[in-house]
């Protein structure tokens, strides 16, 4: 139903959808509702959503393009981004939800692991709101959020396999419950989206037609898509290392090297985009794969020795913004067909960091009544926050051998 008005020289148009604004009231009145606020990295993202996971509003700011022009996220100018965009980010979300802050039940935030800058002005900035609208706050572990995301979208049963990997991480976990992990392995230098980000750069990718707006891993994922996988042999990282541990700096290095030597034999500067970029791409996007999938290939049957993951329906959840890769989903597809699991992917736009995930988490905290604080209680970000108990080195000393597996995937 729309209402206009005549104000002197001046129409106002006032469009007022009356069953929405009614549906959002009465949500509001009946379930209690989370803001969720996320700043752990280079994305400002807030929304609402109430208990039963509607999301109501939400808002992101991200700073791609930016970090895209300075080769990488510099913390400093992604915590000025965040202090410029967290209030106008929080406000639309909370327009869009028909929400008073009066009527929330919680503010939910991310203050643990991530750049610390970063960290702090998202923790700042919620501190201050549940102060001045009284509410209580619960602070939020990042990569807790991404495992849970998934149980936002259908109904997951605790206990089920995690696989979390993105630009700052990369880890496989038992997720025993909202506060209850195992951790069984991490990265132990860095994270497979930052090296595909440095090798993107490293080969300059900005500078290809197609891949301008992209960020590396995108890019190295668009690219890889015209190549071929086998042009060069890397080694798969840690192959005698028995364990569900990560490393991607050592096939970075390979992967550099060999750019390196082309270069040399193309008679061409550093910056110039090579001939054989498309096989460079194909061929790190698989080696990357083959060890993800070898690594979660060994925890899923380290948990079945174990008897910790359940004999019906087992799970395996992977999240993470390199999650969002098909060729990395589809290498984990055959490594659950082979064991039996059933692989659960969020959409995209649920792999990488948002409010939404935070929001999430808050609300599944506030049903089990963990981790809820008074809005007068002082807290500190933690940067370097681990995930669950580090059961590390009894897989190790499990020592499990993982049958051959052919990654045979089609495009």
């Amino acid at each position: 139903m729309c209402t206009y008005i005549k104000t002197g020289l001046t129409r106002v148009h006032l469009c007022l959808n009356s069953y929405l604004w009614k549906s959002a009231f009465t949500r509001a009145m009946s379930s209690r509702l989370v803001l969720g606020i996320e700043t752990s990295c280079d994305e400002t993202g807030a929304a609402v959503m109430d208990e039963t996971g509607v999301i109501l509003g939400e808002s992101l700011h991200s700073q791609k393009e930016v970090h895209l022009k300075t080769g990488g996220i510099i913390p400093t100018i992604a915590q000025q981004l965040h202090r410029e965009n967290i209030g106008r980010v929080v406000q639309e979300a909370m327009e869009r939800s028909s929400i008073f802050p009066s009527q929330l039940s919680a503010v939910a935030t991310t203050v643990k692991p991530g750049l610390a800058l970063s960290l702090g002005i998202g923790l700042e900035f919620s501190l201050s709101f549940v102060k001045k609208h009284q509410k209580p706050f619960i602070p939020i572990h990042h990569m807790e959020a991404h495992a849970l995301t998934v149980r936002m979208l259908q109904p997951v049963l605790f206990p089920f396999l995690v696989l979390l990997v993105s630009g700052g991480h990369s880890l496989l976990a038992l997720a025993r419950g909202i506060d209850d992990f195992l951790l069984l392995g991490q990265t132990l230098d860095e994270a497979p989206g930052d090296s595909m980000d440095k090798v993107a750069r490293r080969l300059s990718l900005i500078k290809h037609p197609r891949c301008s707006t992209l960020s590396g891993g995108q890019a190295i994922e668009l690219l890889a898509q015209d190549g071929d996988r086998l042009k060069f042999p890397f080694r798969p990282p840690m192959g005698a290392h028995y364990d569900c541990n990560f490393s991607f700096a050592g096939l970075r290095n390979q992967v550099t090297m060999t750019i390196q030597k082309k270069e040399r034999e193309e008679g061409v500067e550093p910056g110039t985009l090579l001939s054989c970029v498309n096989d460079i791409a194909a061929s790190m996007q698989h080696t990357v794969a083959s060890h993800i999938a070898k690594r979660t290939h060994r925890a899923v049957l380290f948990c079945k020795d174990r008897g910790l993951l359940p004999s019906v329906n087992p799970t395996l959840v992977v999240s993470g913004g390199v999650a969002s890769n098909q060729y990395i989903r589809k290498t984990l597809k055959i490594v659950t067909d082979a064991t039996g699991l059933h692989l659960l992917c969020p959409p995209s736009k649920f792999c990488t960091d948002n409010g939404v995930m935070i929001a999430w988490n808050g609300v599944e905290r506030l049903r089990e009544g963990k981790g809820i604080l008074p809005y007068t209680e002082s807290i500190n970000y933690d940067p370097k926050a681990p995930l669950g108990v580090d059961i590390t080195s009894k897989v190790k000393e499990a020592a499990i051998k993982v049958p051959l597996l052919k990654l045979r995937i089609r495009d």
